[in-house]
């Protein structure tokens, strides 16, 4: 009897390894089969093909706890599960045999993961996980990289898994620094795309980097990951970071010194000051701002300074070039009520609203951001490059700025675009109004001419220099980060001359009106 029973059991077990060998093999010749449609960017729906071998690692039996197969670009594992289950780590020693793998992978399931599918009715489950290392399957048009062509997916056999309270982490390794490129944890998301089968997504997925070659995504759901990686910026040149730092020490420091003696003389002087004086004067004090926690940014943002000490020169930087972006828009906007509404221009408390928006508004957006988010402030890290022009990688300075790259992109370049693009037409349209009253007075003579040039000065008052940082890209980097840095550096230097002009010539016209005066009295 117990011969017998031996010989059912071997029986039973070949069995088993007959359908588990038979199984297998179907699989492998769908993973073959997709590589093949990969390479000949076959018609095939990729979409059916990933299903397809979904379906078949769900439904294959297989003897022991676990299933691996591999190709040349895909590996495929399964796992069978209990409702006892603990979590599982999938770590290098589990992923060496992952297809071109050059550095290591990392997944962690937790014990969340089977919760739901056992309290409707316990059973056993299979997780099953694919390893892509071509991302062709996947990517299409898209102007980031995937990072090493790895996309990583899982599915439990219950159905969808999703809305975790305990994350799924997904670690992908590099072998050099990323510092250079943001990384973007994302998942595949079907139906999100219009021309193609799926597009990556964000939702419900974390980046984090717990040190410069390595990315962890935490996901609270099942589906495909990877992490796209753009370039950051196009690094700065290493040989020409000394020259751009002694031009904005430079520059920085006698615009410094030129908007503090604005700033007293106004505050010193006896005599009360009009609306448009009071305007440039706040400019003033607002790039006085701008220039000093600029000078102090590179300064704190290197240990062992603490964090909280840049976070906050961070904000104040941000709040002081928001200020300016907003008095820039208020000169602009108080130039079009001289020219375009000579009578009837009084407003009850006109510089007290202006000063309310010029200051409020800035503080009221950084102060959100710090109570949202006071990550978004910090140590920002600003790549070099070589005499070669490639990135190095390690080799980099820092400011204490603003680091989310949304904030930066709204908050930075869409302020000034704007306030550039404002002004701009402000100065066109005062240019025409100015040209067509001296044509109706016959006077285009000199007087025509120092309209001209008088209003052209106002280009520097209304900071048309700040549209040079549009102008980033190309042959034009090299011209544009001199110019940049010279006219912006300088820029409360020039507001200085511009102040002393126009009070010279405020003068000059009184000594005249004065002159006049006494010559009529005399007759």
């Amino acid at each position: 009897m117990d011969r017998c029973r031996a010989l059912f059991l071997c029986l039973c077990l070949l069995m088993s390894q007959s359908r588990t060998e038979e199984a297998s093999q179907e699989i492998l010749r769908w993973m073959k089969r997709m590589e093949m449609a990969a390479r000949s960017r076959s018609l095939t729906s990729f979409a059916e093909l990933i299903h397809g071998l979904e379906s078949r690692l769900l439904n294959a039996s297989f003897g022991g706890h676990n299933l691996t197969l591999r190709t040349h670009t895909i590996q495929t594992l399964a796992f069978k599960l209990g409702c006892n289950f603990t979590g599982l780590s999938l770590r290098s020693a589990a992923l060496q045999q992952v297809p071109q793998a050059q550095v290591p992978l990392a997944m962690q399931f937790p014990a969340e993961l089977t919760h739901d599918a056992c309290r409707v009715r316990p059973r056993e489950l299979t997780l099953i996980c694919i390893y892509f290392s071509d991302t062709r399957f996947f990517q299409k048009d898209i102007n980031s990289s995937v990072l090493n062509n790895y996309v990583l997916g899982a599915q439990l056999s219950h159905g969808q898994v999703s809305n975790l309270r305990e994350p799924v982490n997904i670690s992908f390794w590099h072998n050099q620094s990323l510092e250079d490129y943001t990384v973007t944890c994302v998942f595949w998301k079907e139906g999100a795309s219009k021309h193609h089968w799926g597009a990556w997504s964000t939702e419900g997925c974390s980046t984090e980097q717990p040190s410069p070659s390595q990315v962890l995504c935490r996901c609270n759901h099942l589906t495909y990951f990877a992490v796209l990686m753009q370039l950051s910026q196009a690094p700065v040149p290493a040989e020409l970071l000394a020259p751009l730092t002694y031009i904005s020490l430079v520059g920085c420091s006698i615009s410094i010194v030129a908007s503090l003696l604005t700033v007293l003389l106004h505050l010193l002087a006896r005599k009360p000051s009009d609306s448009v004086t009071c305007i440039h004067v706040n400019l003033h004090a607002s790039v006085l701002l701008l220039n000093v926690a600029f000078l102090l940014s590179p300064v704190l943002a290197v240990p062992p300074v603490p964090e909280s000490a840049c976070v906050a020169l961070a904000a104040t930087l941000h709040y002081g070039l928001l200020s300016c972006f907003t008095w820039m828009a208020i000169e602009g906007f108080n130039l079009y009520l001289l020219l375009g509404r000579v009578y009837n221009i009084y407003i009850r408390r006109y510089v007290l609203k202006l000063c309310a928006l010029g200051w409020g508004v800035p503080a009221f957006l950084v102060l959100l951001l710090l109570a949202v988010k006071s990550s978004v402030y910090g140590p920002y890290r600003i790549p070099l490059s070589d005499s070669q022009g490639n990135s190095t990688g390690f080799q980099s300075t820092s400011i204490c700025w603003v680091r989310n790259a949304w904030v930066h992109g709204v908050l930075v370049m869409g302020s000034g675009g704007l306030t550039s693009l404002f002004n701009l037409v402000v100065l066109a349209w005062a240019l025409r109004v100015l040209h067509r009253l001296r044509a109706q007075e016959k006077a285009l003579g000199p007087r025509a001419c120092w309209d001209t040039v008088t209003v052209l000065g106002l280009t520097v008052l209304l900071g048309t220099t700040w549209i040079l940082a549009f102008f980033s890209f190309g042959v034009f980097l090299l011209p544009q980060l001199f110019l940049f840095t010279t006219f912006n550096s300088l820029y409360g230097f020039f507001l200085f001359l511009w102040f002393c002009s126009q009070r010279r010539r405020s003068e000059a016209e009184m000594e005249a009106f004065s002159s006049s005066q006494m010559v009529h009295s005399g007759l």
